[in-house]
């Protein structure tokens, strides 16, 4: 990544001259490589590096030629990683982000920490073809009046010598041969689908009880583990309460809770409606509510209530859920509860199905644009944490058009580790 080529040389030149202009800007290099019309330097580090090509590319004039400088990228080691140099520095992230995805797939985007005015950045897409269309583009964009500059990271794979070749091949064919074939991958773990709800605040302490007692009583009636997300969103008119059990110990759960809050509406003459909310994933909302809102129409007509679902627009970064009310009585709610988990789980069975089947293990997810910059974070920082903790890859499509309002998100991985994805993160 440190070795430079110094191009556009004057005939002239020598190693001495690079030498000594490096040396009366406090550059730092190493031996100099001169060639006919161009040379190559070692430098100690990426800043270094940096430092060289900011202070003499296109700046410095020896002999009457204007030098160019930049790093020294075979064309075999050319890979998916560039970087980007001259960013202006009160660019907003989510801009470059926005531009970047122009070209294609991004996988990382990362800062790197100079002494120069403007920011540089190291990108790592997710085709080297992506990474070539991007320098292309991008080499020499312009910003107002800050010029981008763009160069290949050299792929370090490829320059490591080829590893000896394992005789281990030999041993599996003989194994195959004895009638001890692999066999197929172990089925994964099978995990549950929570219910998951949405309860007004001032009804959240009644739910808990005195010294945990109503909700102890709750968990061991249903045989359910039962979170109440208490310390979340701080201030907000309504708290999650997370689920865990069998399908019909989720149903008795949220039956028993829905009790408590009509209960204690009464005794504190609470005269609002109260229906049951629940919080479901954006990716199966589709399913549940079927082709021209069949499924929603037939619940309601069977379960006598009425159901509506938030809109795509209310989705957020940390919330990626929407949010299904019933309104009803308490055991059209139940009712109603049952019939909805059982297509979100429908849903959620058929997709670890469909991915078990193809062995591809891939999700894609749908997300607003404008949720996109702060998904990736700064230095992209958001996604790496919500990749290491869902341990899966994560990738953010480019847009289809200039005015799309959604972006598509590919999350590949186990279907644990997708499942992790498309949860909310613990509390």
């Amino acid at each position: 990544m440190n070795k430079l080529y110094i191009g556009n040389l004057s005939s002239s030149i020598t190693a001495a001259d690079l030498q000594q202009l490096c040396e009366q800007r406090e550059l730092c290099i190493g031996e100099v490589f001169l060639k006919s019309g161009y040379a190559f330097v070692d430098c100690p580090d990426e800043n270094a590096a940096i430092r060289v090509i900011e202070t003499l590319s296109g700046k410095v004039e020896l002999h009457g030629k204007v030098i160019e400088v930049d790093y020294s990228v075979p064309k075999k080691q050319r890979s998916r990683k560039i970087q980007i140099r001259n960013i202006p520095p009160h660019l907003q992230w989510e801009v470059l982000d926005g531009l970047l995805a122009e070209y294609g797939t991004v996988e990382n985007v990362e800062q790197v920490n100079t002494d120069s005015e403007t920011a540089v950045v190291n990108v790592t897409y997710e085709t080297k073809e992506h990474a070539k269309i991007a320098l292309e583009k991008l080499n020499g964009h312009q910003f107002e009046t800050y010029a981008l500059r763009v160069s290949y990271i050299p792929d370090e794979e490829a320059m490591q010598p080829p590893a000896p070749r394992s005789r281990r091949g030999a041993g599996v064919r003989a194994s195959r041969e004895h009638g001890h074939s692999p066999g197929p991958p172990p089925a994964p773990k099978q995990l549950d689908v929570p219910l998951r709800m949405l309860v007004p605040t001032q009804f959240v302490g009644a739910i808990i009880g005195k010294e945990g007692l109503t909700i102890k009583n709750v968990t061991q009636q249903t045989q359910s583990k039962i979170d109440i997300h208490r310390r979340e969103n701080a201030g907000a008119a309504e708290k999650a309460i997370t689920i865990h059990s069998t399908a019909e110990g989720c149903t008795a759960a949220c039956q028993m809770i829905l009790k408590i809050m009509h209960k204690e509406a009464q005794e504190t003459k609470f005269t609002e409606e109260i229906p049951l909310k629940i919080l479901a994933h954006n990716s199966f909302v589709g399913r549940l509510i079927g082709k021209e809102g069949r499924n929603l129409k037939k619940m309601e007509q069977e379960t006598e209530t009425k159901i509506t679902i938030s809109p795509l627009q209310d989705l957020t970064l940390y919330n990626p859920e929407r949010t299904i009310t019933v309104r009803g009585s308490v055991e059209a709610c139940s009712k109603a509860e049952v019939e909805i988990m059982k297509k979100l789980r429908e849903a959620y069975e058929n997709d670890l199905a469909a991915m078990n089947t193809s062995e591809q293990e891939i999700v894609h997810l749908f997300i607003p644009t404008q949720a996109v910059g702060a998904i990736i974070g700064k230095k992209g920082q958001q996604i790496k944490q919500l990749s290491k903790f869902a341990g899966a890859s994560i990738k953010i499509a480019p847009p289809e058009g200039p005015e799309v309002n959604e972006r598509m998100v590919i999350i590949t991985g186990s279907p644990e580790a997708q499942f992790k994805v498309s949860q909310p993160t613990p509390n």
